[in-house]
Order: structure tokens, then sequence, then C-alpha cells
């Protein structure tokens, strides 16, 4: 390798660790609050919210990698056109092409990386956070339970009890609320005992309480008192999203959905997004000298902008039939390669003024 492209990846390769090392931990710190605070609302074991956290910062690096060399590789040769190290090496005879060469050598690997991040481990981050988000919530476990507070999941179902016991599994002074349907169902209970904290077939047996039906529509509301009501209670269903991001890429190939195509397509372009977002810093970056290394941020924040903003309106166009499947969310990948040929065409025909 020459010394020309060496040194420009060495200072791009810097940025990259800092810019990505930084955003890791912001999006670690905000997923980590989020979950603890569900956590602390006894909608979420504690026990599995770091669990959780890696998950999530592991299906985040598709797009924080792919950003962190974008920002890098602007930030950089910015730096490089304000101090006139590029006017220098323009000066000596180099090609505009040593700079894009030297971007493509850490663009191809991390490109591969994140395309096979967004195929496999992807959708397989998100099967381990649903399993985790549905035990968690499904289970009548009681060491995540919460005494005196609202105990929810997202099936609709609270429970309120006024003591928690985790050694015998029993609970004091409890409401527990369900809604499935056109009906609404509250129970009173003196005590409660947990029968089975499974997922599939959470159960429990209530003392000494009363029970109300209440009907959305009509006037049909019951009530019952009971001494001993055995309450099987449903299980935590996931949307239909959900399942699709967790579904396996040769699942979403075989299926006719056109929202399973578009989630397949914009798993498949995100190396190839990955690497177009590189190569299009390289001619946003150029500054004039003493101008500030920064000032390219702006645009590249807004090239940013119109392409992850343009994939994901791709992507739910073609999820609800309204844009054809071909060529789909590649659409936005075709703009930015015809883009960067223009740029790259510009580079080779006005050498002069581009580097003055």
């Amino acid at each position: 390798m020459k010394l020309i492209e060496h040194y420009i990846m060495v200072e791009i390769s810097r940025l990259v660790m800092i810019i990505v090392g930084f955003l890791i931990f912001i999006f670690a710190s905000y997923s980590a609050q989020r979950y603890l605070t569900e956590a602390a609302n006894g909608t979420l074991a504690l026990k599995v919210v770091l669990d959780i956290v890696f998950y999530k910062v592991l299906i985040a690096l598709e797009m924080l990698l792919p950003v962190g060399l974008y920002v890098s590789v602007g930030v950089a040769l910015g730096q490089l056109y304000t101090d006139s190290e590029i006017t220098a090496i323009t000066a000596v005879g180099a090609s505009p092409i040593r700079i894009y060469k030297a971007v493509m050598f850490l663009a191809i690997p991390l490109s591969i990386v994140v395309m096979i991040m967004s195929m496999y481990a992807r959708p397989w981050a998100y099967t381990q956070i649903y399993q985790l988000e549905q035990q968690s919530q499904s289970e009548l476990d009681i060491s995540h339970l919460r005494a005196k507070m609202f105990n929810t999941n997202d099936n609709g179902r609270m429970i309120l009890a006024e003591e928690i016991d985790p050694d015998s599994n029993h609970l004091t002074d409890v409401l527990i609320y369900t809604s499935s349907g056109n009906k609404t169902n509250v129970y009173r209970a003196h005590t409660v005992d947990i029968l089975d904290p499974s997922p599939v077939t959470p159960a429990v047996m209530l003392h000494s309480g009363t029970a109300y039906t209440l009907k959305h529509q009509g006037i049909d509301d019951s009530e019952r008192v009971y001494h001993n009501l055995e309450l099987n209670l449903k299980p935590l269903n996931q949307s239909v999203d959900a399942k699709r991001k967790a579904k396996s890429v040769l699942s979403l190939l075989r299926s006719n959905d056109p929202a399973d195509h578009a989630e397949v397509q914009w798993r498949e372009s995100r190396g190839v997004n990955a690497f177009l977002m590189a190569l299009l810093a390289i001619p946003l970056s150029r500054v004039k000298p003493r101008q500030g290394r920064f000032s390219t941020l702006l645009p590249l924040t807004i090239l940013f902008t119109v392409i992850f903003y343009g994939g994901n309106i791709c992507r739910s166009l073609v999820a609800s039939g309204n844009l054809s499947a071909s060529p789909g969310v590649w659409l936005v990948p075709i703009f930015m390669f015809t883009g960067l040929m223009v740029l790259i065409a510009r580079d080779f025909l006005l050498p002069q003024k581009l580097f003055r």
C-alpha cells in the first residue's frame, strides 16, 4: 500500500473508532434508561435489561458503523483540505483516485461486515429480544413483580398487589385487570397463588374475591363473588412486524407478502448503502483552506437525512404495495450510485478546479 493511501486510512480509522465508540455509548445509555424504566414499572424483568441492551446495540451497529465511517471520511478529509495537505498531495501529481482507493480499502470490509450483520445478526438479535420480552411479560415471574405498583404487559394485563412473597409465589390484596375482544375483566382477590408462571399457559388461583365482567357494548355487565377461582391468563402475542424482523432471509424470500419483500430488500441493501455513503462523503469533504473541517458536517447531515428517510419511505411504499418490488428499496442505492458516478467523472474532468 502506498504512503498516501496509508496516511489517509490512518486518519480516517482513528476517527471511526472514536465516533463509533461514542455512538455506541450514547445508544446503549439511551436503551438502558428506557428498559430500566420499564423494569422499575414492573413491565420488564430487571435481570434481562442488560441482555436486551446488548442485543439492541448489536442491531444498531448496522447503522452506527456506516454512519461512523461516513462522518469520519468527511471530517478527516475536511481536515486535510483545511491544512492544505490535499493541495500538496495534488501538487506532486497524485490523482484524485488515490483518495477514493484509500477510502475503499476501509469501506469494502466494513460494508461486508454490515451486510452480514444485517442479514444474519440482526434477525437473530431481534429473536432473542422478543423471546426475552415475551418471557418476562408473559411469565408470572414473581421476582420482577413489584408490590404497590401497576405491573403491566403489552397484552393488556395489569396486576396490582399490596404484598408479594417471592418464596411462596403468594400475593396479598390483589387487583387483576385483563382486556380482550369486546370485554374487560377485573378481579379483586384477598390472596392469589401463582399456579403456572410459564409464558404459554400462565395461570393463577384467586381466593376470596369478586370478579367483574364489563362489556364494551351493550349492558350485559356481570358481577360474581367467589371463594376459589382458577384463572388462565392470556399469553403475550408478538406483533406481525415483530415476527417479520426476526424472520430468516430464506423465509422472507419464500413469502408472497410485500412487507416481507421490503424487509429482505432492506437487509440486502445495508452493505451497499454503507459502501456508497463512504464514497459520497469524499466530494462533500472539500473545503477551502482554513475554513474548518467541521464545516463539512452540514452537507453530510443533509445527505444522510435524504438517504435515511428515502430508504424508509421506499420500504414503507413497497410494504404497502404502492411501489414495485423492482427496484423497490434498491431505488435509493441506485440514485446514490448515479450521483457518485457523476461526482467521480467530475473529479477526473476538472481536477484543477476541484483541488484548487
